[in-house]
């Protein structure tokens, strides 16, 4: 029996590339694809593949977010993390969203093979590089720094990519199916939070945490 696979990535020639890396493989059969998280979300509510292969940048809602949504409503499905973002924040964060693998991209090929064999058997995959990261992070937990991203809720994280994208309120709105009034509030809770008080120093503060990026 065949694992199913979907590709979630913003880059359609990355998309192209691991289809054909992976449907050279006989028990491996890509089902779907994606260019944002929110579609990635929606397409694998509905096509439940044994594993998606996440980037973390991408548009309207990011890899990490849409990981913590997928493994929630999908918990059928594994997810794997595929990024060039290689920080201990980004790793730690997709994988307490419930990532089951973390690879670079400049490890792709083989290895992205193995880890799909070994996260679709139940276990964790993290590539060498990844795991010595992960042991700095938590040295660093240790000695007591935080997450200033703990302190949002997942509403307040996707309402702040959405407004650091460039978003209106009212297209905020329209896209999470809430009213102007709730996101300006949501946008107004999670600035004090964050102790920002401008645009700016909001799209600084996400570039810096991995949240959204500079093309």
């Amino acid at each position: 029996m065949s694992t199913t696979v979907f590709l979630a990535d913003d880059h359609t020639i990355v998309r192209d590339g691991l289809r054909y890396l992976l449907e050279a493989h006989d028990n491996i059969k890509v089902i779907g694809e994606a260019s944002n998280g929110r579609d990635a979300v929606k397409k694998v509510k509905k096509l439940q593949p044994n594993i998606v292969i996440m980037d973390i940048f991408m548009t309207e809602l990011n890899g990490i977010e849409a990981t913590e949504q997928i493994c929630k409503e999908c918990p059928s499905t594994r997810v794997i993390m595929l990024s060039m973002q290689s920080s201990s924040e980004s790793i730690l964060r997709s994988l307490k969203a419930g990532a089951s693998g973390y690879l670079l991209k400049e490890s792709a090929g083989r290895e992205l093979v193995n880890a799909i064999y070994t996260v679709n058997a139940g276990r964790r995959y993290l590539s060498t590089k990844v795991s010595d990261q992960m042991a700095g992070a938590y040295l660093k937990q240790a000695e007591g720094s935080t997450d200033p991203l703990a302190t949002l809720s997942q509403r307040e994280r996707e309402v702040l990519q959405l407004v650091v994208e460039g978003k209106t309120s009212a297209e905020i709105a329209e896209t999470l199916f809430l009213s102007v009034k709730t996101i300006e509030t949501y946008r107004s809770r999670l600035m004090q939070k964050l102790g920002i008080r401008d645009i700016p120093g909001l799209i600084r503060f996400a570039i810096q945490h991995g949240i959204t990026f500079l093309e």
